[in-house]
This record gives C-alpha cells, structure tokens and sequence, in this order.
C-alpha cells in the first residue's frame, strides 16, 4: 500500500514539475518537453499532477487536447487505482 501512495504522489510531483519547466522553457523560447511525454506521464498515474500545473502555471489550457485529454485520464487514473486498490484488499471479489 505505501509503495503504491508513493508512486502516485511521485509520478504527480514529476506531472506537476515537467508542467512548470515546460511554461517556463516556453517563456525563454527553449527546447520543449514532448507534448507526448506530458501525456505519457499523465497515463502512468500522474494525471493530477499535470492537470494541477496546467492551472497553476496557466500552460496548455488553451490545448484541446490538453483540456479535455488530461482531465479525462485522470478519471482513467482513479479508476485504475480504485480496481488496483480492490484488487489488492479484496481478491476474492
């Protein structure tokens, strides 16, 4: 259980992170991050993190596929811990 915590509350740090050097990476004109690897971070459980920089550095939310994409795979980030976590506490069910 605490292995699992702690690789959300990573992968969502790294989300968050990746998000803020991206805007300011924007900002100087410099190389950017993927727009798939943002993406790539959102599908291993870090969807959060990424959708929480987008609103606090105000970066992508002007991108379709960024507003309606990343809030999308979050969901898909609950529910797959949701199963795994029943999985887990429940393997009978």
């Amino acid at each position: 259980m605490n292995i699992i915590l702690s690789y959300i509350l990573i992968i969502n740090l790294i989300g968050f992170v990746i998000m803020g050097a991206d805007k300011s990476r924007s900002k100087r004109r410099s190389r950017r991050v993927p727009e798939r690897r943002l993406f790539l971070i959102a599908f291993a459980g870090g969807a959060a993190g990424v959708w929480l920089g987008m609103q606090f550095w105000r970066h992508k939310t002007k991108h379709e596929s960024f507003f309606v994409g990343i809030p999308f795979v979050f969901i898909l980030n609950v529910v797959c811990v949701y199963l795994l976590l029943q999985w887990l506490f429940y393997p009978h069910l």
